[in-house]
């Protein structure tokens, strides 16, 4: 039994006419009569009966009808399927990030995301930066969102949004009523600082420090970078932070920017090289777009 047989059958019981249906099939009355009693040879029942001036469905071919309908329309759902999860519409992607990119830009996009592609899946799978590579390469997340992105040759980096790295002080700081500072001007105050040991970023904030000429004098470390904010609002010592953290606790902290320095928290988004899942693809496609037109201004007030 083959669909083209299935289809001639659901077209001639609609139209009751071999003249009729022939023409909507696009086939010669021949071919149809002869896929029609080669369908019914196999069933080992009549389907239709005939006569000179009429066409008319039996009891079985009501019953079998009701059957290829269904199969029909199984196979257009299921075509609809493999369509909509070959362009990247339905699926799953799964997103490693860090605590710090829940208070940025991001989840305004995944929530514009989601709204906009209901049958894709988005999974966070909130993880230290250091174990990001690790579950890129073991399949654990389809995209990983990082600050110091790897040059390792099977993975690859996209540049999402800036994101300077800023101070972070009290309301009543001494140097508060600055716009601006200089890194060194830190020189002599109690900090809090991420590990240098748990990313790369981390340890590139430690670095600067000492290329100012000076080791930071550590109050405390944290692991996540909105735990540095609570910190320094409580008064244990001042911070370097993102900008995308500036519109935390701002009633009891300042961000200001730093003179003469490289220091960068930029965001972006790495994959595997060649991670061929549509849904990916129309997520960091979408993502990368979006944040062309990303405002740290806008989104978080800085």
């Amino acid at each position: 039994m083959e669909l083209r047989q299935l289809r001639y059958f659901v077209v001639l019981a609609k139209e009751l006419s071999f003249t009729r249906a022939a023409q909507k099939l696009f086939v010669s009355q021949p071919p149809l009569s002869l896929q029609i009693a080669n369908l019914e040879q196999e069933l080992g029942s009549k389907l239709f009966y005939r006569t000179s001036r009429s066409v008319e469905l039996s009891e079985a071919g009501k019953v079998f009808l009701t059957h290829c309908q269904a199969i029909l329309d199984r196979l257009d759902q299921a075509s609809d399927h493999v369509k909509q999860v070959e362009k990247g519409l339905e699926g799953q992607v799964q997103i490693g990030l860090s605590g710090s990119h829940f208070m940025g830009p991001l989840p305004y996009f995944i929530g514009e995301f989601r709204a906009a592609r209901l049958k894709v899946e988005i999974i966070l799978r909130e993880m230290k930066p250091a174990d990001h590579l690790r579950s890129l390469y073991d399949g654990g997340v389809d995209i990983s969102v990082l600050r110091n992105p790897s040059e390792q040759p099977d993975l690859s980096a996209q540049l999402l949004w800036r994101d300077p790295v800023m101070a972070v002080l009290p309301l009543n700081h001494r140097l508060a009523k600055k716009r601006k500072i200089h890194l060194k001007d830190l020189r002599d105050e109690s900090m809090v600082l991420l590990h240098p040991e748990s990313s790369a970023y981390a340890q590139s904030i430690f670095d600067a420090c000492v290329a100012e000429g000076f080791v930071p004098r550590v109050a405390q470390y944290v692991i996540e970078m909105p735990a540095m904010a609570n910190w320094v609002a409580a008064g244990l010592g001042v911070a370097l932070a993102p900008a995308s953290l500036a519109h935390i606790r701002k009633d009891e902290i300042v961000f200001r920017a730093l003179f003469d320095i490289s220091l960068s928290a930029d965001v972006y988004a790495m994959t595997r090289r060649f991670n061929n899942h549509p849904a990916v693809h129309e997520f960091l496609d979408a993502l990368t777009t979006w944040a062309k037109g990303c405002a740290l201004k806008k989104i978080c007030g800085v």
